[in-house]
């Protein structure tokens, strides 16, 4: 095992099956990704990226192969080894926030941290850091229905980081948002990943896959290319060409 690389995942196959039909939603999936890089998952509705986010996230078990996390191997463990490792070391963003109603701002952010024994006065103090440098320090004390879309993704994002995870996970994170929305996420990704947070991120927006430095795309449950991103490619081409890549 290669230890330079926060996740390595090696041939997994996804098979469900729907009814008497077996559908193979994963077929020999090699993916692995360096501290701090920003990768980013395009293909259409139902090409098996989402699937394979969920596989590396330890929501859902590979029908064979194997996934590696900072150089443990993880697909094996128990669920609730799983769980105890995949709240201390990956961060989840979703589309739909998943939010607790109930739960004010800070409580939402905190209740990951106090679930892996940090201390409340500890996890309300990351929780309002966190939402200080999203800029949404004053909203600590709302419930989720009084946010807009845009401050519920940002809260769902510092949830995500509380405890300050190895790998954030996202999955289509700005598909609910309108464009201003989308553009300030895009830009609080950026910031985390310029800051060495490692990103993978899913989506089949070309125009969001543009803010990663290295593209996957995906057809029928495989890898069909893999682009690294140049920062000195003008945006114009640069689109263009992952237009071309979600065709």
């Amino acid at each position: 095992m290669q230890q330079h690389f926060v996740l390595d995942a090696r041939a997994l196959n996804r098979t469900y099956a729907t009814g008497d039909v077996q559908v193979q939603a994963l077929r020999g999936v090699d993916l692995a990704l360096e501290p701090g890089s920003f990768t980013a998952i395009m293909g259409p509705s139902g090409c098996g990226k989402s699937t394979l986010l969920h596989l590396l996230g330890g929501l859902d078990r590979p029908s064979s192969g194997e996934i590696h996390l900072s150089g443990q191997r993880v697909d094996r463990l128990s669920e609730a080894k799983w769980s105890v490792l995949r709240r201390r070391e990956i961060g989840l963003v979703f589309q739909f926030f998943n939010l607790i109603g109930n739960l004010t701002a800070a409580d939402n952010i905190e209740l990951p941290a106090l679930l892996t024994g940090i201390s409340h006065t500890e996890a309300r103090r990351r929780s309002q850091e966190l939402l200080d440098e999203l800029g949404i320090g004053d909203k600590a004390g709302v419930i989720p229905s009084q946010l807009s879309g845009g401050q519920q993704q940002r809260v769902a994002l510092a949830r995500a980081l509380v405890n300050r995870p190895t790998l954030l996970l996202a999955d289509e994170p700005t598909g609910n948002l309108d464009s201003d929305s989308t553009r300030d996420v895009l830009a609080l990704l950026q910031r985390l990943n310029s800051a060495g947070q490692t990103i993978l991120l899913v989506t089949h927006d070309a125009r969001v896959a543009s803010n990663a430095e290295r593209v996957i795309t995906m057809r029928d449950g495989a890898i069909v290319d893999d682009t690294r991103l140049t920062s000195d490619e003008p945006s114009t081409e640069l689109l263009a060409q992952l237009v071309k890549l979600e065709a």
